[in-house]
């Protein structure tokens, strides 16, 4: 199947529209960051988690629901197995709510035992997330997002030139910010936990790697279409390369899509934060790839014209 199989999209010719579109909504995303910030998960804040079995099995969602009353605050909950003890039935419950461990215990095991009274819970773990930890995580992720963005471009300007990887990281950063400044302009307003946590990050390095992918199938058009159309303009062989992956962009990035929406939809509320980063993050990456690296490439390249012309004007003065 093939769409846009013959476009004449002007992408190049458009692009400073794209650059107000994209400046837009990076500073709708830093004015987020400021005024709402971001809402860290356990893993970045510290907390405390429990391992609670029961007699009967019991659904994470409405577990969840019950003590986000009596807690003061959402919890995360999941299925947890440990498999060296012979429990298959028990929940991991994690919260950063303030008070003496065994009081947040107690607390657990009376709302989940006053709503299921079939269950009879009883906490089985207990572990600390401390600060320190916490901040340790926090700096490990940022580190593997920054140094991934570094790796891309020596990764890209070796396999074609510093200015396709300069081109690349700008992409692949406006991604990353977009879609952060989402998760905290939308916070509190969807009817699903949006914390960061470790599930997060791994979307978020998820999304840079689909991007990258997209943007190095145009870059590497962009190089065969240079080096085939000669006589060309530049900014018309771009063109012309994005016109000729467009149609495997679009269907690349709608079956992605339609994965990520029926995790979104069926995957349960533990990944629904998951799968909507990686949701916004293939529609932005898709736009980024066309509308903002490629872009990128063009402008260093036309000033590098603009230099080498302005270099020979003035030996021809002199």
């Amino acid at each position: 199947m093939r769409i846009f199989e013959k476009t004449d999209f002007r992408i190049v010719d458009s692009r400073r529209t794209a650059y107000m579109v994209s400046g837009a909504l990076l500073i709708l995303s830093l004015g987020s960051f400021l005024a709402r910030g971001l809402e860290l998960g356990i893993d970045f804040r510290g907390g405390r988690e429990f391992v609670v079995e029961s007699a009967v099995e019991l659904s994470a969602t409405d577990i969840r629901l019950t003590l986000t009353e009596t807690l003061g605050q959402a919890p995360e909950v999941k299925t947890y197995s440990d498999m060296s003890a012979g429990s298959v039935d028990a929940l991991l419950i994690r919260t950063a709510g303030e008070g003496e461990t065994t009081e947040i215990q107690n607390q657990i095991v009376t709302s989940i035992g006053a709503a299921f009274p079939e269950s009879s819970p009883r906490v089985v773990k207990t572990d600390v997330v401390g600060p320190r930890f916490a901040d340790d995580l926090r700096r490990g992720s940022i580190y593997a997002v920054f140094g991934s963005l570094l790796v891309i471009f020596v990764y890209v300007m070796i396999r074609f030139e510093w200015r396709f990887g300069l081109g690349a990281v700008a992409a692949l950063f406006h991604d990353v910010a977009i879609t952060l400044g989402l998760f905290s302009l939308l916070r509190g307003l969807v009817p699903f936990s949006l914390q960061i946590d470790q599930a997060i990050i791994a979307a978020f390095l998820t999304i840079v790697g689909y991007s990258l992918n997209d943007t190095v199938v145009i870059f590497d058009r962009i190089r065969e279409f240079t080096n085939l159309y000669k006589t060309e303009p530049y900014n018309q062989v771009v063109n012309r390369s994005v016109n000729t992956t467009l149609s495997r962009t679009v269907i690349t990035s709608t079956t992605t899509l339609l994965v990520v929406a029926i995790l979104f939809i069926f995957g349960g509320e533990v990944l629904r934060g998951f799968a909507f980063a990686l949701i916004i993050g293939i529609l932005i990456g898709t736009y980024s790839s066309v509308f903002v690296a490629t872009p990128v490439v063009v402008e260093l390249h036309n000033r590098k014209l603009a230099r080498q012309a302005a270099t020979s004007v003035r030996r021809y003065r002199r």
